[in-house]
């Protein structure tokens, strides 16, 4: 049992001991510190008493993890592990909630600040046919998280082990009814799997002119700076669909913006931004609908 727990958590034998501590001493601490809350209202009713005490150890206990956590230099695992549960939770509810068939819906896959992904949620926000209904994030402190929370959409954070080697986290997305897939600034290569469970429904924007400064290695500044130390005249983005490799898929849509001759690779950026926060939510949206139609 420990093994399949080292191996599904993807830890060390002396973190994985960490982690167990921390969740024996947590569990303690709650159940004394919820004891400790309850006994002085002196409630004889048996089933009153029991409900109290589970609502409150439920509501005490990720804080107490959190706080054993700390001492045990296991923080970041535990806020990861917490935000999975929650991430799973909101997810189950759709089963509860009777869908609008009419409904489309999407998750973004973002590994950064998430400005594209702002940018799809905003658009999204009260579209009456395509709604985001999750964020897809490798990043546990990516910025794209934080916008998704201020929607309300709910989010799963990726391992790379499960992503590109396991399940692609296929039955996550199924279980969300995920029907189409918008990459916004998502570092990883894509699995087959992936691709394979939604063919021609995974679309992804690139800041410059595919093919040139395209693959592996080619995001961010390195793809600016790569275009002015060959001396092009102009740049762009380009939306494409996913296939099996880097920024290789069927080109949907391209704009363009001049280079101009005291262009630095941050000055560039921002131009190149620029085109993607005003044509990616709308190229997205057409292809969704034209996807479905």
């Amino acid at each position: 049992m420990l093994d399949r727990l080292q191996k599904k958590w993807k830890v060390s034998g002396l973190q994985l001991f960490l982690i167990l501590c921390t969740f024996a001493l947590g569990g303690s601490m709650c159940g004394y510190l919820t004891r400790l809350l309850i006994e002085p209202m002196h409630i004889e009713n048996a089933l009153l008493y029991g409900t109290l005490y589970f609502v409150i150890l439920t509501l005490l206990w990720p804080l107490c993890v959190l706080a054993v956590s700390i001492p045990f230099g296991q923080l970041a695992f535990f806020k990861n592990y917490l935000r999975k549960i929650a991430s799973r939770l909101a997810l189950n509810k759709k089963e509860n909630v009777e869908e609008d068939d009419d409904m489309i819906p999407i998750a973004i896959f973002a590994s950064g600040s998430g400005s594209n992904a702002l940018k799809m949620m905003e658009y999204f926000k009260d579209h009456p046919k395509i709604k985001i209904v999750l964020l897809v994030s490798n990043k546990p402190g990516s910025g794209a998280l934080h916008h998704a929370a201020n929607f309300g959409i709910s989010t799963l954070i990726i391992e790379k082990e499960a992503f590109l080697k396991g399940d692609a986290y296929l039955p996550e997305l199924e279980s969300a009814g995920i029907k189409f897939i918008i990459l916004a600034g998502f570092l990883w290569k894509i699995p087959g799997a992936l691709i394979k469970a939604f063919p021609q429904k995974i679309i992804n924007i690139h800041p410059a002119l595919l093919p040139d400064y395209g693959g592996k290695g080619m995001y961010g500044l390195h793809v600016h700076k790569a275009v002015l130390e060959a001396g092009e005249s102009e740049s762009g983005i380009t939306i494409h669909f996913v296939d099996d490799h880097y920024d290789h898929g069927a080109t949907i849509f391209q704009a363009f913006c001049s280079v101009q001759l005291n262009d630095t690779p941050e000055t560039l950026a921002v131009r190149v931004l620029a085109l993607e926060h005003a044509h990616f939510p709308k190229v997205a949206e057409q292809i969704i609908l034209d996807a479905f139609e």
